[in-house]
């Protein structure tokens, strides 16, 4: 969401059953852009942290117990240290066959054939699904 910024909201809740916190977890696990979900289940505080739009989380939350806003503050994003760049490990060079070490075949390669009850664009389409023998006559 790029309208949103990176915000701690904090909300204050009256859940007096687990099958009502149950219900208010799935609730906001949902919204796009979570990023963590904490409850204090003693003060029924629930911290949010996320780019998410905290007054429709508010809307959504009443429908299930008395939700209210508390406080919002804009977080900002912890700055990252450069990490020292990792020596690459040298690539292996190609395996040449030799008479003690004959190259590799592979038995089955992968490919798009492979599994004859995958789906097929084609299936979209029709009602009955497609015949794979058939021929096409073309009159000349």
């Amino acid at each position: 969401m790029s309208g949103f910024k990176l915000q701690k909201s904090v909300l204050q809740l009256s859940v007096h059953e687990e099958r009502i916190r149950k219900k208010v977890w799935a609730t906001v696990s949902k919204f796009s852009g979570v990023t963590s979900i904490a409850m204090d289940d003693k003060t029924g505080k629930m911290t949010v942290v996320g780019e998410v739009d905290v007054p429709l989380i508010v809307k959504k939350l009443r429908k299930i117990c008395n939700a209210e806003l508390v406080t919002v503050e804009v977080v900002k994003p912890p700055e990252k240290k450069p990490e020292p760049e990792k020596p690459t490990p040298p690539k292996p060079a190609e395996i040449k066959p030799t008479p003690d070490k004959p190259a590799e075949i592979v038995a089955f390669p992968v490919t798009q054939f492979n599994n004859p009850y995958q789906y097929h664009y084609s299936y979209a389409n029709s009602y009955y699904q497609p015949c794979d023998n058939y021929r096409v006559v073309v009159e000349e």
